[in-house]
């Protein structure tokens, strides 16, 4: 069932039985810590993904009780208002440090609400002293023992914080209804999996996106191979553990296309990885799916041997993938390749690809547990009468509200249970979604035109030399300028080609700045940006935009507001500078 390593060992697995035995013990010993079997009784879970967050998780189901994950990366001020949002007093956390840094917030009264952690790993008598001073009491996961009452489908099963842009986190309150009614939609939409299958568990726990993947794979009796929580050590895990079924998101697609083409550095070798990849691609079109043509054997078998050599079906989700990118790996891996489309609000997914329909560039159909309906965003001139508009999702999989925010609730909620996603869609032809637009971040150039930033970067982050871009524009200005990070790897053999020598850093002062921005706006016009929509100037910056230097969220997704506050110099320069 659940499977993990130590570094350079084999993977070691605790069977369906173990893992129930456990869950039932946690969640025994929660009741006996005088914790209720009530939908209003929140468990906090701070830890990387390893076999016990799930045993956990299931242990608190099954005594009716709700999970609040907590992420890694949130920052300890986040994690503060998380603690104190949802009032939780238990906290299973993985390593000692993370222990004493709850510990440093009840010190500082910043928490005092938490009486109670649970250590996954072993630690010392310090930390149990320094507990007691606090007034909190640490206990080991080994001291964790009834029947359990089946949870109600309408009772809480998970309040997952969003990893929102602007603001606070908001926890959206996801019932056991639906979870299963999601669940329940992959199977019905994907082939089902079986106990022969493996899946890799990398991305995080505390996204609705992996826990209703992994939730699919214990319906179905299948294994959970769980990375070593390093990463860069993800390449070694995979050919360790051989998965069958691999999640992925798109970042990680565009690292693994970049790095393929990156490798194949002559004419000869470009010239046959599209030759062959073409070959392949006229197979997906007529719905073939094989990894054992001649083209697998003589080029693209290094590829699939590198994910372990067993994968049959991959899923991604969370963030747009580039229709080439999809269509290139799908050829060269040879598996089923599914994208999915949702968010937590709706536990995951409200669109997957059909299975047969290789096509890229749409998000599939809608999942049998929801409908979905395009309605007008008039300001933007989408209009539902013509296909297009807000994609609004309605069915069991959609979420109660926000915990404790009525008011947030109400703006996504609306009285006919329609969540408003604030994506823009487009149905086509063949009865497909594709996702154009977002509503959210739009805002108006001075001559009255409206802005989409975000479609905007994902057309220019395809660029070579470019690793992230950010667009902005005001009220007050006629046209738009960016902020772009180059790519580390491509930016010197780029230029290279220009004609242009120096460091990175050297070509980030303003050497390569015009040759980059031209090679932007072509991208921009072949996809069929607008005039106004094309960026008039940019800067160049150095160093990535990351979760660290509070520029991304930890979906990793731009924190809008901070990227204007950091990058406000560059911002006024370059529109007191260029003339239009």
């Amino acid at each position: 069932c659940l499977g993990s390593r130590k570094p350079d060992q084999p993977y070691e697995w605790l069977s369906y039985k173990q893992v129930a035995e456990i869950a039932e013990c946690v969640g025994s010993a929660l009741i006996q810590k005088g914790f209720k079997t009530a939908p209003d009784q929140f468990i906090g879970i701070f830890a990387q993904n390893r076999p016990e967050w799930v045993i956990i998780e299931q242990g608190c189901f099954a005594y009716s009780m709700v999970v609040v994950p907590l992420y890694d990366t949130l920052g300890t001020e986040a994690i503060t208002y998380i603690i104190n949002k949802a009032e939780l007093s238990l906290i299973f956390v993985d390593k000692p440090d993370k222990a004493n840094l709850l510990l440093d917030g009840v010190e500082n009264k910043l928490i005092p609400g938490l009486k109670i952690i649970v250590l996954m790993d072993s630690y010392g008598i310090d930390l149990l002293e320094r507990g007691k001073r606090c007034g909190v009491e640490i206990i080991s996961m080994k001291a964790m023992e009834v029947s359990h009452p089946p949870p109600a489908p309408e009772d809480l099963a998970v309040i997952c914080f969003t990893s929102g842009t602007t603001g606070n986190p908001k926890g959206a309150m996801i019932t056991h209804r639906n979870i299963v009614s999601d669940c329940s939609a992959f199977v019905k939409n994907i082939i089902s999996p079986s106990p022969d299958d493996t899946l890799i568990s990398f991305l995080p726990l505390a996204h609705m996106f992996e826990r209703v993947v992994e939730c699919v794979m214990l319906c179905h009796g299948a294994k959970i191979g769980f990375f070593q929580g390093d990463i860069r050590l993800l390449m070694d895990d995979l050919k360790a553990l051989q998965p069958t079924i691999f999640p992925v998101v798109p970042r990680l697609l565009n690292r693994m296309f970049d790095r393929i083409f990156g490798q194949a550095n002559t004419t000869l070798k470009r010239w046959l990885l599209d030759f062959a990849s073409k070959r392949k691609e006229a197979e997906l079109r007529s719905g073939i799916i094989r990894n054992n043509s001649l083209w697998d054997k003589l080029i693209f078998h290094k590829i699939q041997s590198s994910l372990g050599g067993k994968v049959r079906l991959m899923i991604t989700g969370a963030a747009p993938v580039s229709a080439t990118v999809l269509t290139f790996l799908r050829a060269a891996l040879g598996c089923q390749f599914y994208e999915g489309y949702g968010q937590t609000e709706c536990t995951a997914g409200c669109c997957l690809t059909v299975p047969g329909d290789w096509t890229a560039g749409h998000v599939g159909s809608p999942m049998p547990c929801n409908l979905i309906k395009l309605v007008d965003v008039e300001e933007m001139n989408y209009l539902a009468a013509k296909g297009e508009g807000e994609v609004c999702v309605k069915g069991p999989n959609v979420f109660k509200g926000y915990l404790k925010d009525p008011a947030k609730t109400a703006e996504v909620l609306d009285k006919d249970g329609w969540l408003h996603t604030g994506d823009i869609g487009k149905w086509l032809p063949n009865g497909t979604l594709k996702i154009i637009d977002r509503k959210k971040h739009i805002f108006k150039l001075a001559q009255g035109e409206y802005i989409a930033p975000e479609k905007i970067e994902n057309i220019y982050v395809r660029s070579e030399p470019v690793a992230q871009v950010f667009v902005h524009g005001e009220s007050l200005q006629a046209f738009l300028i960016a902020i772009v990070v180059p790519d580390v790897e491509t930016l010197g053999p780029w230029a290279r080609k220009k004609g242009l020598e120096g460091s990175f850093e050297e070509l980030c002062r303003n050497k390569v700045r015009k040759a980059v921005l031209e090679d932007m706006v072509r991208l921009g016009k072949d996809s069929g940006l607008k005039p106004f929509e094309q960026v008039k100037g940019i800067a160049l910056h150095p160093e990535l935009f990351s979760i660290d230097n509070g520029l991304l969220t930890p979906t990793m997704k731009a924190k809008r507001p901070e990227l204007r506050n950091y990058f406000r110099s560059q911002i006024d320069e370059l529109y007191s500078t260029i003339k239009v």
